[in-house]
């Protein structure tokens, strides 16, 4: 079964880069988005809507390719989670996760008794349709799949040297809309309790030897949050994407246009 390189070399100290989908879903966005350099993807099933039959077509597009993909599941739940993994996601992303309990629940869910408590389907999409023996199916799916929690509330900034120091997590990532909501500065990311908040998450992952990871709504923002110790980082989503690129190209040809006197 496919290993995941990137799980390895973040946990060496390599940073990475990505980005989010929470729209657009064609046939060759997983090569679109590993020849622009992303090394990941986190499709984002909370807030888009997609269906599990859109990610199993995901998934499986991804499986020829050097690209890693992650879910964040429409819920914190068993079901979904052993779903999603048994469909070829190598990783998943859960939100609101506030305490170590939480943290130790989620990394049950994609373990194999008996470390934990997924369910045991073999030869299928999530081993790549193997016909290695079981026990080698379950090292490789320990080994490769990603535990990421999202702190993004004032309960989870409480506990997260806890929340970290869980075997089994992989990466804490910063969810700061919620995070900003929840501290009462809504969407203000520069706001010092905001700033207080990310050290602690960055704090955290650096006790612990966890990775910290980020979605960077600008070129200016990544560069911040890298120098400031996130080695996860997703550039933008689809929709940002989109719509800045479109939104630039037409206000260039607009104000060249009017430049050179033409209509």
């Amino acid at each position: 079964m496919r290993p995941n390189p990137l799980k390895t070399q973040l946990a060496n100290g390599e940073t990475h880069y990505g980005t989010m989908v929470f729209e657009f879903l064609s046939a060759g966005l997983p090569q679109i988005l590993q020849n622009a350099g992303s090394s990941f993807v986190f499709y984002d099933m909370e807030h888009s809507g997609f269906s599990m039959e859109q990610m199993k077509m995901q998934l499986a597009l991804c499986r020829g390719l050097d690209i890693i993909p992650l879910v964040r599941p429409p819920d914190t739940t068993y079901q979904y989670t052993a779903s999603l993994l048994d469909l070829g996601a190598m990783g998943m992303l859960f939100q609101m996760c506030e305490t170590a309990e939480q943290a130790e629940e989620f990394v049950r869910w994609t373990r194999y008794p008996p470390s934990g408590q997924r369910g045991a389907m073999f030869g299928g999409a999530h081993d790549d349709y193997s016909s290695e023996t079981v026990p080698t199916i379950i090292s490789g799916a320990h080994d490769r799949t990603m535990v990421c929690v999202l702190i993004e509330s004032a309960k989870g900034l409480a506990n997260a040297e806890e929340i970290m120091s869980v075997p089994g997590v992989d990466v804490a990532h910063l969810g700061h809309g919620d995070l900003s909501l929840s501290l009462e500065v809504p969407g203000d990311t520069g706001h010092p309790e905001m700033q207080r908040g990310i050290d602690v998450i960055l704090d955290a992952c650096d006790t612990h030897g966890k990775a910290a990871a980020c979605l960077a709504g600008s070129v200016d923002t990544g560069i911040e949050w890298v120098q400031r110790g996130f080695r996860m980082v997703s550039y933008s989503y689809d929709i940002g994407l989109m719509t800045g690129a479109l939104k630039e190209g037409i206000e260039q040809i607009r104000s060249g246009v009017a430049d050179n006197g033409s209509k």
